[in-house]
């Protein structure tokens, strides 16, 4: 069997999901055969393997990162929120149903320990390392005893725990005091130390106060990253900047040509895949804004309504804001829009929904001659084809089948005039077809821009994983940390009281409250029953529990 490490982090968005991309990158170029590895995401954004398998896009990222193809191995539970109660279920890559919070952490989650178990032993017979990360903080004591991502897996395991944190957000010492002294003695033991993220200033000003975090817990820090403008790399959920805010932080560069593109995107309910438009921002002269008010879209070359889970309530959404007519007065003007995915659907005529929201049929913008009915069985492939004259890759996730009725062929969507929709994701990031679709985008809104000949997004994205295997290189003790990979935690750790307390303390068992009642699902997986999906009340008698799985699960 392999060496391993599982990334932990004080809260969710600490830098977990960079941190093991820059670990795995640092490895792989070491010679090492490294491998990624999350058993339970929450994401909207998500990839499709080869196998035709769906997964978190920040899986895929850190296979890339490791130069491997990403497999559902890698990430066998993935959490897709559908709502402010219930996360669809995919199970290795397949939808398997939907299930409140409640729900899946009344013992469905516990019952996939044995899955995730096994995939990861599978990744650490055929890899020399494998690197996990874990989700949220691994010290949410409401959730320890179902944990299958954190603690759990670090135990199943025996992999020593490396917990980041993020010193811009301020209390960093307090936090890694504080999620290992709630940590039992036996999950303690595990906990081999400290990584800090996102440090700006005088490295040495710090340093009193890491010896300080060792007196007190007997624990070293194992590196300080410095704040890293500009990474553009797959996330899971976060935008990370305002919603008004471009994209990312990446600095836009000068145009090629004249003038610069904007781009609008509309921030949908429930928005699925925003990373699409990345490849877009990576353009010289192309400004990127995500938006939610109609009067922001005036000014725009290019409006784009991105993927989203809830179509339906995305198009309520668009026409409660005035989005909706701001669309239709676009297109009446022949200005650009494109619609990727449930975008694509929601500039259809009619949307016919017995599956997502269970709506029935919803008269759509009417921007393009297609009629969309959802089915069951979710469509997820990675297709090949052309577009514009130039060749197109991109995958597929959706239930919306697409009856296209009229218009000008557009990869599987079509086009009419300066509105342009398709199922595909990750389209734009086929350079020349990029290329080719915004020149089609600055002529229709007579803007003198000219793409960058040269602009190469998987270069680019190249150069930022280098960069973040050059954070871990640089400033982190790597001959201690590979220490660890090989060796596991260090023995002789104290226990930093108080602990946790004990499993299941104050869970609902422990107030007589009765179990979910729920039927088997074809797959064997415990599912809500449909009439309780969404409706089922928090821990404590009302309120969402979307809080209690989303900060495990991210």
């Amino acid at each position: 069997m392999s060496g391993g490490l599982l990334v932990a982090g004080t809260t969710s968005d600490a830098g977990k999901s960079v941190v093991t991309a820059g670990i795995c990158r640092w490895l792989v170029r070491r010679g090492v055969k490294v491998a990624p590895f999350k058993a339970q995401n929450m994401s909207l954004n998500s990839f499709v393997t080869r196998q035709g398998a769906e997964i978190g896009r920040a899986q895929a990222m850190q296979a890339q990162a490791a130069r491997v193809e990403p497999s559902a191995l890698m990430n066998p539970v993935l959490l897709k929120p559908g709502g402010d109660r219930s996360s669809q279920v995919v199970l290795m890559g397949k939808p398997v149903g939907e299930m409140s919070a409640r729900g899946y952490h009344g013992g469905r989650q516990e019952a996939l320990l044995g899955t995730v178990t096994d995939c990861l032993e599978e990744l650490r017979s055929t890899y020399d390392a494998v690197i996990c990360e874990g989700a949220g903080s691994p010290a949410e004591i409401n959730l320890r005893r179902t944990d299958i991502v954190n603690m759990g897996i670090a135990r199943a395991a025996r992999f020593p725990v490396l917990v980041v944190g993020d010193i811009d957000r301020g209390g960093v010492f307090a936090s890694f005091f504080g999620t290992t002294a709630l940590l039992g003695a036996e999950d303690q033991a595990l906990v081999a130390g400290y990584l800090v993220n996102k440090f700006r200033g005088d490295v040495s000003l710090l340093e009193p106060g890491l010896d300080m975090l060792y007196g007190l817990t007997g624990r070293r820090t194992y590196g300080v990253l410095p704040y890293a403008h500009g990474l553009g790399i797959d996330e899971e959920d976060g935008l990370r900047v305002s919603m008004r805010g471009a994209v990312r932080e990446s600095v836009v560069a000068p145009p090629y040509g004249e003038d610069v593109l904007r781009v609008a995107v509309c921030a949908v309910p429930l928005m699925s895949n925003f990373t699409d438009v990345d490849a877009l921002a990576a353009e010289p002269g192309v400004v990127v804004r995500f938006v939610d008010r109609a009067e922001e879209l005036v000014d725009a070359d290019l409006v784009i309504v991105p993927g989203t889970r809830g179509t339906v309530k995305a198009l309520a959404w668009l026409r409660e804001r005035g989005l909706a007519q701001a669309l239709v007065r676009r297109a009446a003007e022949g200005r650009p829009v494109l619609g990727i995915c449930g975008g694509f659907q929601v500039l259809g005529e009619r949307i016919e929904d017995e599956v997502e929201s269970r709506a029935g049929v919803v008269d759509g913008l009417g921007l393009l001659p297609v009629r969309i009915r959802f089915d069951r069985d979710k469509t997820l492939a990675r297709p090949v084809g052309s577009a514009l004259g130039e060749p197109v890759e991109g995958y597929e996730i959706h239930h919306g089948v697409a009856d296209v009725r009229g218009g000008e062929p557009f990869l599987d969507g079509c086009r009419v005039g300066a509105v342009w929709g398709t199922h595909w994701h990750g389209s734009l990031e086929s350079d020349a077809f990029r290329r080719r679709f915004l020149v089609e985008v600055a002529r229709a809104a007579g803007r003198r821009f000219v793409p960058a000949p040269d602009t190469s997004f998987g270069a680019l994205r190249e150069e930022q994983l280098d960069r973040l295997g050059d954070l871990v290189e640089e400033h982190a003790d790597t001959d201690a940390l590979w220490r660890l990979i090989e060796g596991g935690a260090p023995s002789g750790l104290p226990f930093v009281p108080p602990g946790a307390p004990p499993l299941g303390a104050g869970g609902p068992e422990s107030r007589g409250a009765a179990p979910d009642p729920a039927p088997q699902s074809p797959e064997g997986l415990e599912m809500a029953p449909p009439e309780r999906r969404g409706e089922v009340p928090g821990p404590h008698g009302s309120g969402t529990t979307d809080v209690d799985i989303h900060e495990e699960a991210k």
